[in-house]
């Protein structure tokens, strides 16, 4: 991967992680588990307290895991589940207008995750170097 495509990669995935860290910490500290359950058990989403733990953690866990290009794939499928669900759940009625509370955030956020989690993360992200320690090695 060249120079501008590991630079890209590298800021795409930086940009996304601390977007899905700051909403993981809100949930998980600002605002705290409990109120976040609440909040989702108000949009009828079932099982409100696990899928509280599971947006907190997978969008915490998966900010951190986005910036150090750790198993892009996967983490990449679990934040876009998160984010089909916030579309669902609690932004759809709203319209397709961030400022109105709709999923314009969300659906550019899935944009940027299919991105992230397609391409390679080259030299910048872990992923790329231990793929590169492995062929070297073979």
């Amino acid at each position: 991967m060249g120079t501008s495509r590991n630079f890209a990669s590298l800021v795409a995935r930086v940009i996304l992680g601390v977007i899905f860290i700051f909403h993981g910490w809100q949930k998980l500290h600002t605002n705290g588990i409990d109120a976040t359950e609440a909040y989702f058990k108000m949009l009828d989403i079932p099982l409100p307290k696990a899928a509280a733990w599971y947006s907190a953690l997978v969008e915490f866990g998966g900010g951190i895991l986005l910036i150090l290009g750790v198993l892009m794939p996967l983490v990449s499928l679990l934040l876009i589940a998160d984010m089909i669900g916030a579309i669902f759940y609690a932004h759809i009625d709203n319209g397709f207008w961030n400022a109105d509370g709709g999923y314009e955030l969300p659906l550019a956020l899935i944009a940027g995750l299919v991105a992230v989690g397609l391409a390679e993360t080259g030299r910048t992200g872990a992923d790329g170097y231990l793929t590169s320690r492995r062929r070297n090695r073979v």
